[in-house]
């Protein structure tokens, strides 16, 4: 009963109530097998409560692919594009052949410069992503677009130079001063969320000891002593990290978003908890914790913009098996699981769903617990 509860209940919660805040999905293109632009946007509109994309391009098909559905779409320019958006008149172009030419029928939320930047250890993209993203900013003034996109990066908790325990979250020194703290600054200035790509998956143990806790299911936990609390999932503990690492330069004010966290559902046959089962769970749980207010520990109160990845199996994608199989769907657009994204019917007369369900969902607690 107690599994019942902590696996299957968030699916059931998430069906009741409908859940459409802020659902963002990362929409990835690398396979040979996968569905027209047109039918996906259509896919999400119709049978979905999906509401948020991330592209990781903008090329105008796509996004005349998505026009007139009013999903929010986030685009993103590659790594190796850059250095050339230092350059003001390169970016003022690219703005308005990319955004200002779409965003009147496509709702264009925001521009990621790059991905993981400071990962790549490239000194050349390192030093250019701040100038890029002060001057596509200046080029978004110029288009009378400041207020409707945003500019941000994500980054992989690689910036960190520690996390364990979350109070003691620091940035790499080095990056720290002369990227991070710029970089901050430039989003509090405009108003951007510090984007990052948590993922639990990737810190399973070789023992799989922290497998219920990256998954949310039930565990001892984790005991952070400056703080005197006990964490007991994954992903809280990684965002407070980043939290701590800006808060102890002065940055707690801006707020943090999820760029991409995912499972995947599939991987070679001596992969533990790498299956349909662990990847529903996970997601769903991500999706339960991000929008039910709650927050995190050192976060209370807040829900957390999130972008699963990924919307679809890409089997171009290189690497270990299960690079492939990140997907919500199959290339069919057929569920690998069913986490409650599906549309509900709801007849015009019915109930409001906010008292009746909140009942229901009180009802299913106590007697599963009971």
């Amino acid at each position: 009963m107690t599994t019942f509860l902590y696996v299957f209940l968030p699916f059931i919660i998430i069906q009741i109530l409908g859940v459409e805040a802020n659902i963002g999905v990362n929409y990835g293109m690398q396979g040979d097998n996968l569905p027209p632009p047109r039918d996906v946007a259509k896919f999400l509109v119709d049978s979905t409560i999906i509401n948020h994309v991330r592209l990781f391009d903008a090329n105008p098909n796509t996004l005349e692919a998505f026009a007139h559905t009013g999903i929010a779409i986030t685009v993103t320019i590659p790594n190796v594009l850059i250095p050339l958006f230092t350059d003001f008149t390169f970016a003022q172009e690219w703005v308005k052949n990319n955004i200002s030419t779409h965003i009147h029928s496509t709702n264009i939320i925001r521009i990621l410069v790059g991905n993981e930047v400071l990962a790549t250890a490239d000194k050349l993209l390192i030093t250019s992503l701040v100038p890029a993203m002060e001057t596509i900013y200046t080029a978004l003034i110029g288009e009378s677009l400041e207020r409707k996109v945003q500019v941000s990066t994500p980054h992989s908790l690689g910036i960190l130079s520690s996390s364990s325990p979350p109070s003691m979250g620091r940035f790499r020194q080095g990056y720290d001063v002369h990227v991070i703290w710029p970089l901050l600054n430039f989003l509090r200035g405009v108003g951007s969320p510090f984007m990052v790509n948590p993922y639990p998956f990737f810190v399973i143990d070789s023992n799989h000891t922290n497998l219920d806790y990256a998954l949310f299911r039930p565990n001892s936990g984790v005991f952070d002593e400056n703080t005197g609390v006990n964490y007991t999932n994954m992903l809280d503990a990684q965002l407070d990290a980043i939290f701590c690492a800006m808060r102890v330069n002065g940055y707690d004010d801006v707020d943090i978003a999820i760029a991409e966290t995912g499972w995947p559902s599939q991987g070679d046959p001596s992969q533990v908890g790498v299956d349909r089962y662990s990847a529903a769970t996970y997601n769903a749980n991500v999706i339960r914790q991000v929008t039910s207010g709650v927050g995190t520990p050192l976060m209370p109160n807040r829900t957390f913009e999130t972008y699963i990845f990924a919307l679809l199996d890409e089997n171009l994608k290189i690497g270990p098996t299960y690079e492939r199989h990140f997907g919500l769907f199959g290339p069919d657009l057929t569920p690998n699981y069913d986490i409650g994204l599906f549309r509900p019917n709801i007849t015009s007369n019915a109930s409001p769903k906010s008292t009746i369900y909140f009942s229901l969902i009180i009802t299913i607690v106590c007697w599963l617990i009971g």
